[in-house]
């Protein structure tokens, strides 16, 4: 059992990887000489997971529970992972998003241990009516916490204003309610659905060395046989369910949220439709466009001010949001930008600007070994390839961003999500 060598001859890059008789992929991507080492392993369950068909038997879990999973795989018989990852003086954490759960840490040393633990930390579920019990208390304090926070609370607001049936519009960590649901069966049948070997992906990237890697591997890890698991989703209509919805929290400035809902297939955006959408971005609401510096005049935006892509299985929407005295004149703004765009499309010297900055976000994420390793994991999940995009983006043309465009920014399919100062 040996490595397979990617690499990439553009940008002097190469990454090692091979699936281990456990059935784990693992993906090392060596860093001569960097001082840090950063490793993350994570398995595609997620908060919209909570409908699935396991080895022919259909389950339904309470909201929340990939996030109460990750929250117990911490504790085991021998103690916290954390106490442990304390004496190796690694920085460990883990999270949970709408499609996956990752578990890592960054070291400067010690990696070896750090990697045992880490292991040790995803093969060891330790789940009993009293620990389950206990932690009820501890996440409904976290739930209540982000029902009061304005950041969680506009992106979550647009979520549902935007999904009429998809469960990416219910809140990651479920609701007191539905937490007070979860029992220790519920979440053994989650680890063992979406936790064996063969459904989780490991990447490394730092100074080491991926025969040190395969070693604590072969130490570690047990071997899992493959299961049968399928996430159910339910049909999602191209409209958004409401246009505007609005909250008042204690903001200084209101908040918005402005998503634009694209047709989304149950898969991942293409890489060259990643790139294109990038490239419309960076050309379209940059901190070098016509739209930004329109709105920093009129004294409409601030730093704050700032745009995202969403996508996974059934999904797909992008999002404008900052901080703004008068968020529905700020909407209605990009909205004529847009309308105006799908007339005339991105200009080539916006173009070719936006293209440049792109390649050097690609280029510039190869010296940083979170960005590395996120992106390993990434196109583990994804199915695209570590370094398609650094291949692909030179062929990106005018014609592709333009036709994007008007695939993904409809502004007759968006909604508006604000968080509002109490008066």
């Amino acid at each position: 059992m040996s490595f397979t060598e990617i690499k990439n001859e553009r940008f002097g890059e190469k990454y090692y990887t091979l699936r281990h008789p456990s059935g784990l992929t693992i993906m090392v991507c060596p860093k001569e000489g960097f001082e840090s080492t950063y490793a993350v392993i994570g398995t595609r369950f997620g908060s919209v997971n909570s409908e699935f068909v396991h080895n022919g038997v259909k389950v339904k879990v309470p909201d929340g529970t990939a996030h109460y999973l990750e929250h117990k795989l911490f504790e085991s018989e021998e103690g916290d992972a954390f106490a442990l990852y304390a004496k190796t003086g690694a920085s460990a954490n883990a999270y949970t998003a709408f499609d996956v759960t990752c578990y890592l840490f960054l070291c400067t040393d010690q990696f070896d241990e750090s990697l045992r633990i880490l292991f040790d930390l995803i093969q060891s579920p330790y789940f009993t009516d009293e620990t389950v019990a206990k932690e009820q208390g501890i996440i409904g304090q976290e739930i209540k916490m982000y029902e009061d926070n304005p950041e969680w609370r506009v992106t979550m607001n647009l979520l549902q204003a935007m999904y009429q049936n998809h469960p990416i519009n219910i809140d990651i960590a479920g609701s007191v309610e539905s937490i007070a649901e979860i029992t220790p069966e519920i979440l053994f049948e989650c680890y063992h659905s979406y936790y064996n070997l063969n459904n989780m992906v490991l990447c490394v990237a730092g100074d080491v060395d991926p025969d040190t890697v395969l070693r604590i591997a072969d130490e570690k890890l047990k071997i899992n046989e493959p299961v049968q698991v399928e996430s159910v989703f339910p049909d999602e209509p191209y409209e958004v369910k409401q246009t505007l919805v609005e909250q008042c929290l204690p903001v200084a400035v209101p908040q918005f949220s402005l998503g634009f809902k694209e047709n989304a297939p149950k898969n991942y955006a293409s890489t060259k439709q990643l790139l294109c959408t990038n490239i419309i971005l960076e050309a379209f609401a940059g901190t070098g466009s016509a739209l930004y510096r329109k709105l920093l005049d009129l004294d409409l935006i601030n730093s704050s001010f700032g745009t995202e892509y969403m996508e996974g299985n059934g999904y797909r929407a992008v999002i404008f949001e900052g901080e703004t005295r008068a968020p529905q004149e700020v909407a209605a703004i990009i909205k004529e930008e847009v309308r105006r765009l799908h007339q005339t499309g991105i200009a080539p010297t916006d173009f070719d600007n936006a293209k440049a900055v792109a390649y050097g976000k690609i280029a510039y994420g190869f010296d940083s070994t979170y960005s590395i390793a996120s992106e390993m994991l990434n196109a583990a999940f994804t199915g695209r390839g570590v370094y398609e995009a650094a291949e692909l983006i030179e062929s990106i043309t005018l014609d592709d961003v333009n036709q994007r465009l008007k695939e993904q920014l409809d502004p007759d399919n968006c909604s508006l999500s604000v968080i509002n100062s109490i008066s």
